[in-house]
């Protein structure tokens, strides 16, 4: 769980590793399936992005407890049950057990964006779960493996984003790197080899 990510590096509560993080989360989500490191290499990966995304002007939630009271206390967001959150924070060795916001038809943009604590991110084949990715901002397809994510989320997620533009929009995020994977890209899923 991230509740001992309090010691995180204070570093990460600066401006400019917050807009790192940032650019970083541009380059991810321009291009689906990239793996990209995290500006504070002392600070977890969901924990950096929090902290680079969140405002009080925003909602998460956070279902199964990650965050400790001291972390809520400085990331200064709202909390929110996970139907109603534009960020939700979950571990994804865990079932997919939510219905999440997925927008509507006249704010398609309202659609959560849920980060999926995993145990690591490969860009080969040696993880436990194999992706192919295809869609906008990859040429042709893609492919990363993960360990530590539970494959009824990438069903769920299917399911999320079958009604184009309305879905949710995932990080995957390991110790120190995450994959953006936005609405508009498909998904094919096999074990890895």
């Amino acid at each position: 769980m991230l509740n001992e990510m309090i010691n995180c590096s204070p570093a990460i509560w600066q401006p400019m590793l917050q807009q790192q993080v940032f650019r970083g989360l541009l380059d991810g989500f321009s291009y689906p399936g990239r793996i990209v490191a995290c500006a504070d290499s002392e600070t977890t990966a969901c924990l950096a992005i929090l902290i680079a995304l969140i405002d009080g002007e925003t909602t998460l939630a956070d279902p199964q407890q990650c965050l400790n009271s001291a972390l809520w206390a400085k990331l200064e967001t709202r909390p929110c049950i996970s139907e109603k959150a534009a960020f939700i924070l979950l571990d994804g060795t865990q079932l997919a057990d939510l219905n999440p916001c997925i927008g509507t038809l006249e704010t398609p943009e309202t659609g959560a964006t849920i980060l999926l604590r995993v145990g690591a991110l490969h860009p080969d084949s040696s993880g436990n779960l194999r992706l192919q990715l295809s869609g906008p901002g990859i040429e042709t397809t893609t492919s990363i493996s993960v360990d530590g994510l539970h494959p009824a989320w990438i069903t769920a997620r299917q399911e999320w984003v079958s009604v184009f533009p309305l879905g949710v929009d995932l990080l995957l995020c390991d110790e120190h790197h995450f994959v953006a994977i936005p609405r508009t890209t498909q998904i094919k899923m096999g074990d890895a080899a």
